[in-house]
């Protein structure tokens, strides 16, 4: 199996479970269905696009490296004439996970990466607003589930969070058969359609597990604070 880890981290970010004209909550993670949305967008297929149902068959996992803060917007909606509502919007703030992709099909895998980093249509985490904070960090492995990976794959979140944070585990979420020893459940997060006039999800299993801090290959390496926002722009 091949594998993917990408690092999603922006100021909001918003993971559908419910959603409502009134209310759209959001999940504490980014759920297998929203990231096949983004692959879908990255590699330019249309929300009818009947290729995307394949992209169910990805192996999925998510690890949660930094732990965000909820935050409830709301916007008055004029719906029709004279007509004004309140609906509330749930987000992420600050947080980073890490959510890793595999298949036996490496044709798939490669083309998922190269349309990951020059992208079709626009990528966002969750919603159309929240745009990822950069470019996307990947990384790629071979002959490796996305579990084991993020069993072993440096801790991802921010320096100031590793500093204040006596957390001694993260949690990952993954697809209940990466996960055969653990208790599963059953979450609407199966793509049917991505159509706006007949948005379907099914339901998959899923399970959880933790991974210590200790079994991970190293800490973040990002401990220096010093940046040189002319770095960028490379030599003349």
């Amino acid at each position: 199996m091949k594998t993917l880890t990408i690092k999603l981290t922006a100021p909001l970010q918003s993971y559908g479970n419910e959603a409502s004209f009134a209310r759209r909550t959001t999940n504490d993670y980014p759920t297998k269905s929203a990231v096949i949305g983004m692959v879908a967008a990255a590699l330019g297929y249309r929300r009818n696009d009947k290729r995307i149902a394949k992209l169910n068959t990805l192996s999925f996992a998510v690890r949660i490296d930094q732990v965000g803060r909820h935050l409830t917007d709301f916007q008055t909606v004029e719906w029709k004439a004279g007509t004004r509502k309140i609906t509330y919007r749930d987000y992420i703030q600050d947080a980073v996970f890490v959510v890793a992709i595999g298949s036996d099909d490496v044709d798939l895998i490669d083309d998922i990466k190269f349309a990951l980093k020059h992208p079709r249509f626009q990528l966002f985490l969750g919603r159309r607003a929240n745009v990822p904070a950069g470019v996307l960090e990947i990384q790629e492995f071979t002959d490796q589930t996305p579990v084991a990976e993020l069993k072993e794959l440096k801790w991802q979140a921010a320096t100031w969070y590793q500093r204040r944070q006596p957390t001694k585990t993260l949690e990952i979420v993954a697809d209940a058969n990466l996960l055969a020893d653990k208790s599963s459940a059953l979450v609407k997060d199966r793509v049917v359609s991505f159509d706006q006039r007949n948005r379907q999800h099914g339901f998959r299993a899923v399970a959880r597990d933790t991974v210590s801090l200790s079994q991970l290959k190293t800490q973040s390496s990002d401990l220096d604070t010093q940046h040189d926002p002319f770095s960028a722009l490379g030599e003349e």
